[in-house]
């Protein structure tokens, strides 16, 4: 036994059984005009792109600068640079592993309850002190207003660090039967090597979560954030070091996706992986994964959040200003760049008229433009690449579609795309079947009478299952689609939008080409990074070997 486990098991053995606080959701701030946020946000805004920052990876606690560096700009302006950070090569990528294999030692024999306490004060520290600077380095990197990034990396991130602590404390406290003779035990240990957690830009509070997640239960990390969410990903971990993590327990290195990657999969020591991105990436590692199972040292943990293709079904019952709503909100927040963001509705004909009436009216007051501005409902799309994407798709309504409002991209300062709503006649055209990303609503105008036909239509349309919802107000109809669409999505609502989904109140997570639906912020997320051992101790264990049923007539 090494010097820190001694230590480790001589605190545990003086310690009592410590629980955490009870977690609540974080309450949203308004950012109304006059309020104390307002006025600190919007300095940290201006302050911060005024700077043009260096951004390295952090190994094993240390800064590390490669020397090949790329740009983290504003999607509303992209000619603004906000920093330089630098890419992790092969050998930062092994640096990496060693450094979390050598953190492994100290960390996973640490009581769970001093784990807990480092993310504990993370929480409280971005409560109170960073609240400013996340939320104004995803509105600046990530082109989110000052209502989507304080759900995210405000209140969201703030939940997922208070409400697992708590979790964990459930699955600590499950123990199996015992009586007076025997006692059994389930010890809760960490995966043996390291968690790789790669995270995207759409939510700095995924990024924050994935590598932490695992970490609590005792593990190491690597943790590649997406490139395009670098800025943010970068004040996170200065973050989580003044809350006391220590050196090598997550280790941050961006890069070149495939090459970072093809290091850590190949890795005899891969553990587990944590993912959120694209299906495609994901069946790729997945795949990279069963190519090297003769290297691992255990069968590594696989738990992933891919795409969606979200869905709104609407009954004739349906109150038309509660779906329009539902529409412009679900579809159009944060430029549709949400795995739950409404992405195809299905409305009857005798409903259509109105809805649309009153849909395309919400959006004709939807302000688009810099963050910064807090009157602007939707801001830029990522990068370049997703411009050019969703304006392809937009295109594509000239092929069985049409284009019932928005629609215009304009990409010379900022990446920047109308909220957009497509009318399909034909239920099978490609923009209700493939994920958009982007704020692109496409709705199929069903016959009253075909209202089963349509649920199935729902169910076997796409291939992902993470959100959807029912609008009716005949409580039949939404029986029979929560019924009909039962395996068509891991997040359901009924007469709500499909996206918002609260720590502790509606755990995240989807099945089918939508991922493992381990439902991020709930207890069955933590217990994929954890491996059990059962312990039985015999008070008094037998002294003969024979059975009374041996004995002679």
């Amino acid at each position: 036994m090494s010097k820190n486990e001694e230590e480790s098991v001589r605190a545990a053995a003086f310690a009592g059984n410590r629980r955490v606080p009870a977690p609540v959701n974080e309450p949203v701030k308004s950012y109304g005009p006059g309020s104390p946020e307002r006025a600190e946000l919007k300095a940290r805004l201006k302050a911060m792109a005024a700077e043009r920052i260096e951004i390295p990876l952090r190994i094993g606690g240390k800064e590390v600068r490669s020397g090949t560096t790329a740009p983290s700009v504003m999607p509303h302006d992209h000619r603004h640079v906000l920093a330089e950070w630098h890419k992790a090569s092969r050998e930062h990528v092994q640096q990496a592993i060693a450094a979390a294999r050598e953190a492994h030692q100290e960390w996973s024999a640490w009581p769970w309850e001093d784990r807990a306490a480092v993310v504990l004060k993370a929480a409280e520290l971005l409560t109170t002190t960073w609240r400013a600077t996340l939320n104004a380095a995803t509105m600046l990197g990530q082109s989110k207003t000052v209502f989507q990034a304080e759900i995210d990396s405000a209140c969201e991130l703030i939940d997922f660090w208070r409400f697992n602590p708590w979790y964990a404390q459930q699955i600590y406290d499950e123990q199996p039967i015992s009586d007076h003779s025997v006692w059994n035990q389930l010890e809760y240990r960490p995966l043996e090597g390291f968690v790789y957690a790669v995270t995207p830009f759409n939510f700095t509070a995924i990024g924050g979560n994935l590598p932490i997640a695992p970490a609590l239960m005792g593990n190491t990390v690597l943790w590649k954030p997406a490139s395009s969410a670098v800025l943010s990903a970068h004040y996170l971990m200065k973050l989580l070091e003044e809350a006391g993590l220590p050196p090598g327990v997550v280790n941050f290195i961006p890069g070149d996706a495939a090459a970072v990657s093809e290091v850590a999969l190949s890795h005899s020591d891969l553990a587990g992986i944590h993912f959120t991105g694209s299906t495609a990436v994901f069946n790729g590692m997945w795949r990279a994964i069963g190519n090297n199972m003769d290297r691992y040292r255990s069968y590594p943990r696989i738990v992933g959040e891919t795409g969606g293709k979200d869905f709104i079904v609407a009954h004739a019952s349906a109150d038309p200003q509660a779906l329009a709503v539902a529409i412009a909100r679900g579809g159009f927040e944060y430029q549709g760049q949400k795995c739950s963001a409404v992405s195809r509705v299905y409305v009857p004909r005798s409903s259509w008229n109105d809805v649309r009436e009153r849909t395309v009216a919400i959006m004709r007051e939807l302000k688009m433009g810099d963050v910064a501005d807090f009157r602007n409902f939707v801001g830029a799309v990522i990068d370049q690449k997703a411009f050019e994407k969703i304006g392809a798709y937009i295109a594509e309504a000239g092929k069985g579609a049409r284009v019932v409002a928005g629609g215009k991209t304009r990409g010379e300062s900022g990446y920047f795309i109308e909220p957009t709503l497509i009318e399909a006649e034909d239920p099978g055209h490609r923009l209700l079947k493939e994920e958009v990303f982007g704020p692109v609503v496409t709705v199929h105008v069903y016959d009253d009478a075909k209202w089963h036909e349509t649920l199935d239509l729902v169910d076997s349309t796409s291939p992902y299952a993470l959100t959807g919802a029912v609008f009716a107000q005949d409580r039949r109809a939404i029986r029979e689609a929560l019924s009909g669409l039962r395996h068509a999505a891991g997040n359901f609502y009924v007469n709500d939008k499909p996206t918002g989904a609260v720590v502790g109140q509606q755990p995240f997570g989807g099945a089918r080409a939508s991922g493992t639906n381990d439902k991020a912020g709930s207890k069955l997320n933590l217990v994929r990074w954890i491996s059990a051992r059962v312990v039985k101790e015999n008070f008094v264990p037998p002294r003969d070997y024979r059975y009374p049923f041996m004995a002679e007539e």
